[in-house]
């Protein structure tokens, strides 16, 4: 684009500036009052309505003991208690402090009798502030009939709004064995597994909850594609009304077969959430499967292909993965056409990992402001303070949106109002052909934007006039010279049109009856607006009810809908659920289903087709793992964790034996055994009789749903 273009648009944005000013003046007299839309009973918030947790530090909240809460959960699971004390009492819970301390904000705790913990928040107080301070306050209370019969958990109930995603696992089997793993898939000692009734349970259920929002409906596990009512669920999650049905996939099934992802977006499949660690097979090796970053690329294609979007999901654990941070955003980059969404996850130490040892601990936390400084650090852009905002910062904009589709719809907006300690965002807009990024806050001030858009929301005019008044606020806070070079003003309006669907203009159907034309359409638009996500869940050692009560990932469940935080992690409703509702033990299963096969161990996934036109850097493609944690000697895994320990037991154990044999000879005056001391070689561990008990329950241990 020319110079005199970009300068015609700087004249265009200072008379927007000067337009500002009348309007603004203008939607101060006498605003309306909100009104109470069809997907709710009770009114639309202002924004001085919002309520807000307590927020800044030092401060106090309520936590959770990372001792006591696993006994607990143990005494619910042998049936020493019922999971009803989990309803009535305030179990496992001790007070929690937010503090600043060394440059970093910390969580410190104290049980009375498990003592001292404390883990850290963040590295950057001032990045930690600015996300606190650019909160804009909690949704409308979840209420009706609904709300009471779903959200009943005690103090782990979901209080505020309808959430974001709404996930329902429908299988805790898993064709993977691999860490992290949030539910220890495959290690349970039995299957779970709902049927065709409890899934169209939930989703009913759910759309009678109030409010009612658009939601995305995201299907996981296990492994979701392993259920056979996988395509039956995503089909019955459109047909119910809901427009963003996802799935939460390791993606071995859709690199397998292009037939199961056509199938999948025939049913209505509109995003795959793909597990994505890295670039390389090195970089994926953690997760044992010899090809898993092949196999990645090939259910990219596939999906693609079929009409399914992909948003490459990482679990980023410092001194794993923390150096692909960068380098899964270039991949991004340079891919525009295929990847429009990434979501990071910095570890949760829940599952598998829960008794994780402070060691290994201190070594692998990554928080969200590790994540920010990384991509600043790697990629070269994203500065801390100016282009990343709470997730809930968006909700501003939902409600604008709420606003302006009226009191007659029959949806509201999907809203992220979850606790700003929860998840961060940064938008970057990429032109497809050029290639060429920057992030939006670089050219657009979005924080202005957002005030600007409280005032016109709460002024509560008409259509015409909400519209209009976002228009000149995106206008005024606009910087042609610092956007890509061939954007334009008329691409900005473009897309924040398709984002919210103000206008009623057609950029191809995105609800239920959507066609492969539909698809296209929205794939021509030049400009891929690339969302860059991170979500930090919780675990018992950083755990915050103030966020656990504003969940936007309630779990749907046998026993209602649990906060994401609290299901996976927290008291572990998880494991007291399937437990309560379990479809098999694994013996039974074998015994009527057989058993599915599973990729661990460095095995290979076999796919049928190979070929792709991703871009790659070969360099880091061919890069070797992290080696971080091996250089330090501290272990991977929880697995590592407990070899080092059996093995160091063993040790001691014969060395406990050689001192005993010398003080029984020097000291009792006992002969030794013929021969001398016992050398150490003979000294063996317990019995390896199969018959024993301690072997048998090693063997149950051991049992996994698969091969």
């Amino acid at each position: 684009m020319s110079k005199a273009v970009k300068y015609a648009e700087k004249a265009a944005v200072y008379a927007a500036k000067g337009a500002w000013v009348v309007y603004e003046r203008f939607n101060r007299i006498s605003p309306n009052p909100s009104f109470t839309p069809k997907w709710s009973e009770k009114p639309l918030l202002k924004s001085w309505q919002k309520e807000k947790p307590p927020l800044g530090w030092p401060r106090t909240t309520d936590s959770l003991c990372p001792k006591c809460v696993p006994e607990i959960r143990k005494q619910i699971l042998d049936g020493k208690l019922p999971h009803e004390v989990l309803l009535n009492e305030k179990v496992g819970e001790i007070k929690a402090q937010i503090v600043e301390r060394d440059g970093k904000i910390l969580m410190v705790k104290d049980c009375p009798k498990h003592g001292h913990f404390e883990d850290v928040m963040s590295i950057d107080p001032a990045f930690f502030k600015h996300l606190e301070e650019s909160f804009p306050g909690r949704d409308i209370r979840a209420h009706g009939k609904t709300s009471d019969k779903l959200h009943n958990h005690g103090t782990s109930t979901v209080t505020h709004g309808r959430g974001s995603v709404l996930t329902i696992d429908l299988t805790n089997r898993c064709n993977m064995m691999c860490d992290p793993c949030f539910m220890d898939a495959n290690q349970v000692g039995f299957v779970h597994e709902l049927t065709w009734e409890e899934i169209k349970t939930m989703l009913d259920n759910a759309v009678n909850m109030k409010p009612r929002r658009q939601m995305s409906v995201q299907f996981s596990g296990g492994e979701p594609t392993l259920s056979p009512y996988f395509l039956d669920a995503v089909a019955y999650a459109r047909k119910v009304g809901y427009n963003s049905v996802q799935a939460a996939s390791n993606g071995i099934e859709f690199a397998k077969s292009k037939e199961l992802c056509r199938a999948a977006a025939e049913a209505g499949l509109r995003y795959v959430y793909l597990q994505f660690d890295g670039i390389g097979n090195a970089a994926n090796s953690h997760r044992k499967v010899g090809n898993l970053f092949d196999v990645k690329l090939q259910a990219i294609n596939n999906l693609h292909e079929a009409g399914v979007e992909i948003v490459p999901v990482t679990t980023i654990v410092n001194g794993i993965n923390n150096e692909q941070v960068g380098r899964i955003i270039e991949f991004a980059l340079d891919n525009p056409k295929k990847i429009s969404f990434l979501s990071f996850q910095p570890v949760s130490f829940t599952g598998r990992d829960e008794e994780i040892t402070d060691e290994r601990r201190v070594a692998q936390r990554y928080t969200l402001s590790h994540m920010a400084h990384d991509i600043k650090d790697q990629c070269g852009f994203g500065v801390p303070e100016r282009d990343w905002f709470p997730i809930s910062f968006m909700s501003t904009f939902s409600d604008w949106a709420d606003l302006v589709h009226g009191p007659t719809a029959e949806w509201g907006q999907l809203s992220c109002g979850c606790h700003p300690n929860c998840g961060i965002g940064m938008a970057m807009m990429i032109d497809k052909e050029t290639k060429e990024a920057a992030p939006v806050t670089a050219f657009l001030n979005m924080d202005q934007v957002a005030k600007d858009l409280a005032k016109v929301n709460d002024a509560a005019r008409g259509k015409f006039l909400s519209v209009l008044g976002f228009g000149l606020s995106l206008l005024r806070n606009y910087d042609p010279f610092q956007a890509p070079t061939h954007f334009k003003i008329a691409d900005m309006m473009k897309k924040m049109d398709k984002t919210f669907n103000a206008t009623g203009k057609n950029y191809g159907s995105v609800k239920g009856d959507r066609t492969m034309e539909d698809i296209q359409k929205r794939r021509q638009d030049r400009w891929n607006f690339l969302f860059i996500a991170g979500m930090w869940f919780q675990d018992l050692f950083n755990y915050d009810f103030r966020r656990t009560e504003q969940c936007i990932i309630p779990y749907a469940t046998q026993e209602g809908e649990i906060s994401f935080c609290a299901y996976n992690t927290g008291i572990g409703w998880r494991n007291i659920i399937e437990k309560m509702h379990m479809t098999a033990t694994l013996t039974k299963w074998y015994e009527e289903h057989g058993r599915h096969e599973i990729f661990a161990g460095g095995k290979k996934v076999g796919m049928g087709y190979v070929g792709h036109e991703l871009k790659l850097n070969m360099e880091h493609v061919n890069a070797e793992a992290n080696h971080t944690l091996d250089n330090l000697g501290i272990a991977k895994n929880a697995r590592e964790e407990k070899i080092r320990a059996r093995d160091e037991k063993i040790k001691q154990d014969a060395e406990n034996a050689k001192m005993a044999a010398l003080y029984r000879q020097h000291v009792l005056g006992e002969k030794p055994p013929a021969g001398g001391i016992v050398p150490l070689g003979d000294i063996k561990p317990a019995s390896n009789n199969a018959a024993s008990p301690i072997n048998r329950h090693r063997e149950e241990a051991d049992l996994v749903a698969g091969d």
